[in-house]
């Protein structure tokens, strides 16, 4: 039997193409010092899966931003702002379009499905003129079959590209993105010709929007788009990959139905339903890649379920059809194990990063062929066993504080607009009240105090004095800038979901479980593994800190419960709602604290609330239910005086309007100007808000300065839908990305543009 893998991470075990990229942006390295990492990386990865035993191994899954941006780049859908004429797409346009320059925006960034990482939105209309503007995915394989190894090249499919697509600025909202297909698939049969030509046997379409809640239209664009590649993949073994969920009974029929396609690929770990449809019906003849690894968590797969699975699967379709692979790619999961040297023997037994996910593939495809290993599976079932009866991973107290909550709403005793008053008359601010997301420019001194520190290089008193030294710089630059409701600056914090997570207990760290999120940007989540509490204050010290600084309000920033739950690889042996709970009433402990300690602010970041939307709609009121309680539970018990302020960024939130107001926060403050100030077509459709709320006026994902007048012009789109003394004025996100240099002007033309619309509305 034949294994699989969907695509594996692209940053390296250390992550070199992070540094290098970095490198590259910063013109300290050249163009070909960038390609000779990836070129390397790449040849690692094909070797490990070879080595391995895996017989159907990807190329083309490699990205120096995102998949979908590669896609972007083959078709030459590249937006007239960027000034293309023609000619193979080169790393300036590329990079432009992920991350603007000194003079464009960025195209808009959002979230892949209900994941952390994020992809480039395709920007279309009636005049795109497509054309084969990108060789990657036939470069690639021709850089692995020089290797000697013979790859399936991966390519983003026609119909999910154009269905993640958006109509480009001035193209009519309701142009229908699909009536691109034809010209779609012009440049597609281009790419599978020089593939055939190149040697390729297999390929593989990603289409992982079938698992969505897709439309008759959008389903029949399926069946036109494989009818008409049909000739062209002729003599090709085609792989019509899905995941994330499952795939409902329709999107199921048609794609089982489509004549050129040889083989279907499902995930078996969040698409548990899909069985039943496979066990209902499946194509004689056809090849199944079953997704019974799973591509997004990093807990040890459970062989002999797996293997139960796969027996059950052979009866249907064939030794001979069967095919073991990964749920999705592992682009989502760390990437080698053998890299932790701190994680204890017992939590690291329980694991399998992307490179032990290879070897749980090939285990399960051999044990299917009579080559069963008994002494890794043994050793498989001894760890299962070992985390399920570990006395660290329970505690009675938790679990009965959890349970107690589900007999409330937690909503706290008076309404926003009576609480907002009340707030007003202790802090006194202005009008458009400016302030930041919370993190500002991460340095190589900061970052070198807290790595030492770690290393216990210096003392905690050394630590201490460089961390306060940070914080009160940042004080006096808000205080320089005029900013109104100021931030410490998180100089402590390396990342917002680690920090917390270092200090509550059922939490496990990792030294170099990195994840990609986008382009260079790389997050460690942290590993749940048991019941989580807070045994002690963790934000507090350094929140008064900063706030005996100054006399302006001080933002005690927290990271939220359902943030920490999605950024995070949560523990598989209960709902995520029970572990949501648990992290909810840690967070209460903090917030409680904070307002003893005198902070009269206190943002409870929940940037990824959106992301752990169900991607079917039959399955998202009761996510959000248990969300949104969650949210509530940590300030249900503040006074009316404690604003109370959230924040979220890159997604549609539109969608779920409701559910922020639901949130009841007294301030929301939320991605806006990336996405073409998408967010404020909800208040002109009607919706009322009645909090505080701050879209953001500017994009701190890209390295370009706004000018005041277009921060103005921003500001005043928001005046025209929304109430002036609710809205805030700040930034889309937080500034640990970008440096100083940027910061301080953008920041300036911030509170520069404010002042003017303040004018303005005072005459």
């Amino acid at each position: 039997m034949a294994s699989h893998i969907v695509g594996y991470p692209r940053m390296g075990p250390k992550r070199e193409l992070k540094f290098a990229l970095e490198s590259f942006w910063d013109k300290k390295s050249s163009a070909e010092d960038l390609q000779k990492v990836a070129c390397d990386l790449r040849a690692s990865i094909w070797k490990q899966m070879a080595d391995a035993g895996i017989k159907y191994i990807p190329s083309n899954t490699f990205s120096y931003y995102d998949q979908v941006l590669d896609a972007t780049a083959l078709l030459g859908a590249v937006p007239p702002r960027y000034g293309w004429s023609g000619g193979e797409i080169g790393f300036d346009t590329y990079f432009s379009m992920a991350r603007g320059n000194a003079s464009l925006p960025a195209m808009e960034m959002t979230k892949w499905f209900d994941t952390n990482y994020h992809f480039i939105v395709p920007e279309l209309g009636p005049d795109v003129n497509f054309c084969y503007a990108s060789h990657k995915a036939v470069d690639e394989y021709k850089e692995a079959k020089a290797l000697g190894v013979d790859t399936v090249p991966v390519l983003v499919g026609p119909v999910s590209y154009l269905i993640l697509s958006k109509p480009a600025k001035g193209v009519d909202k309701s142009f229908s993105l699909l009536s691109l297909l034809p010209k779609v698939l012009a440049v597609y049969k281009e790419v599978v010709d020089d593939l055939k030509a190149a040697g390729a046997s297999w390929i593989q379409f990603d289409e992982p929007t079938l698992v969505t809640d897709l439309d008759s239209q959008q389903l029949q664009a399926f069946t036109a788009a494989y009818s008409d590649l049909a000739s062209t993949l002729s003599g090709l073994n085609v792989l019509v990959e899905t995941y994330f969920a499952d795939i409902p009974a329709e999107a199921f029929k048609t794609l089982t139905s489509l004549g050129c396609v040889t083989a279907f690929g499902f995930d078996l770990i969040r698409g548990t339903k899909t069985l039943d449809l496979i066990k209902g019906g499946f194509p004689s003849g056809k090849y199944l890649f079953a997704g019974v690894v799973d591509g997004r968590n990093i807990w040890a797969n459970d062989l002999a379920a797996s293997l139960n699975t796969l027996n059950a699967l052979e009866g249907i379709v064939g030794k001979d059809k069967l095919v073991v692979s990964t749920s999705c790619s592992l682009l989502h999961t760390a990437v080698d194990l053998v890299n932790e040297t701190k994680l204890d023997n017992e939590i690291k037994s329980w694991l399998a990063f992307a490179a032990q996910k290879i070897v749980e593939v090939n285990a399960l495809a051999n044990a299917m062929c009579g080559k069963k290993d008994e002494a890794f599976f043994s050793s498989n079932a001894s760890a299962l066993a070992s985390r399920k009866s570990s006395p660290r991973v329970t505690n009675e107290g938790v679990q009965k504080a959890a349970a107690a909550l589900k007999g409330s709403d937690h909503r706290r005793a008076t309404n926003v607009s009576t609480r907002l008053d009340a707030q007003q008359r202790k802090l006194n601010l202005p009008v458009l009240p400016t302030t930041t997301i919370g993190s500002f420019p991460q340095t190589v001194e900061l970052r070198r105090v807290r790595r030492e520190y770690k290393a216990n290089k210096i003392s905690e008193e050394e630590y201490v004095k460089s961390i306060t030294e940070e914080i009160r710089k940042v004080v006096v630059l808000q205080e320089e800038l005029d900013i109104d409701v100021m931030v410490h600056g998180e100089p402590e914090r390396n990342d917002m979901v680690e920090y917390f997570g270092e200090q509550l207990s059922g939490f496990a760290f990792t030294v170099n479980g990195w994840v990609q999120s986008y382009g260079s940007r790389c997050v460690k989540p942290p590993i749940i593994y048991g019941d989580v509490s807070r045994p002690k204050p963790m934000t507090v010290f350094w929140s008064s800190t900063a706030q005996g600084m100054t006399k302006r309000p001080m933002k005690g920033m927290l990271t939220g419960p359902v943030t920490i739950l999605n950024w995070s690889f949560v523990r598989n042996d209960q709902p995520r709602s029970e572990t949501c709970y648990q992290i909810a009433l840690a967070i209460k402990d903090e917030v409680e604290d904070l307002e003893k300690a005198a902070i009269t602010v206190i943002q409870i970041d929940e940037a990824a609330l959106r992301e752990g939307l169900p991607l079917r709609k039959s399955e998202q009121a009761h996510y959000l239910d248990w969300a949104v309680h969650s949210f509530r539970i940590t300030n249900v018990g503040v006074q009316d005086t404690t604003q109370i302020h959230t924040h979220m960024c890159y997604s549609n939130f539109n969608d779920i309007i409701h559910s922020i107001i639901d949130m009841d926060a007294d301030v929301i403050t939320i991605e806006n100007s990336r996405s073409d100030e998408k967010l404020l077509s909800v208040f002109r459709e009607g919706v009322k808000y009645g909090a505080g709320i701050g879209p953001g006026v500017y994009d701190i994902h890209s390295p370009r300065i706004p000018s005041n007048e277009e921060m103005a012009e921003r500001i005043n789109k928001m005046l025209a839908v929304l109430e002036t003394h609710i809205l805030w004025v700040n930034p889309d996100c937080g500034l640990k990305t970008r440096k100083y240099t940027e910061v301080k002007p953008a920041l300036e033309n911030m509170v520069a543009a404010t002042k003017l619309i303040r004018n303005h509305l005072g005459k």
